[in-house]
């Protein structure tokens, strides 16, 4: 089952979490200075209850488990990639912008399946670019394999367009 969320400030309750199906979380972190300039998305895999995060990050092989710039497990699940804060206004907060559900075979699982062997056919875990390939191209690179999911990345999410090549 899809799940798209029209509220961008939607959090991540911990009752959308289901330790019974596969889910995968699409989501993001926008920077708020004084503007939305930029965002960089992630995603977060729900296997019966064992949570992971997959992201590029512009560091290679800083923490967790990595493959270049792409990290397992880099960040908490939900938690933003950084936060720092000026008289009480919090930059870089994390949204949710979508999560797909479903038991043993379904789309929520191949999905996750796809998320957990990119190490293995993302081509491009050893090069980061602002403009791309970045975090980014990734989320689109997969996003791209599952149309169901039928999500898509704000204008602000750079690194989106560029092609990536298999």
């Amino acid at each position: 089952m899809l799940y798209l969320l029209h509220d961008p400030e939607q959090k991540v309750p911990e009752n959308l979490i289901s330790k019974g199906s596969y889910q995968v979380f699409l989501m993001s972190c926008r920077c708020g200075l004084p503007i939305s300039f930029a965002n960089h998305h992630w995603f977060v895999v729900n296997r019966n209850g064992v949570l992971s995060r997959w992201e590029i990050l512009w560091q290679k092989d800083c923490c967790g488990k990595s493959w270049g710039h792409l990290h397992l497990n880099a960040k908490d699940p939900f938690k933003p990639i950084g936060l720092f804060s000026v008289q009480g206004t919090s930059f870089w907060e994390p949204t949710l912008l979508g999560r797909i559900e479903g038991g043993s075979g379904s789309v929520a699982e191949k999905m996750a399946t796809f998320i957990e062997n990119s190490p293995s056919v993302y081509p491009y875990c050893n090069k980061y670019f602002l403009s791309g390939p970045n975090s980014n191209t990734y989320v689109r690179w997969v996003l791209d394999q599952f149309p169901e999911f039928e999500a898509s990345l704000p204008w602000n999410a750079f690194g989106r367009g560029h092609e990536v090549k298999v």
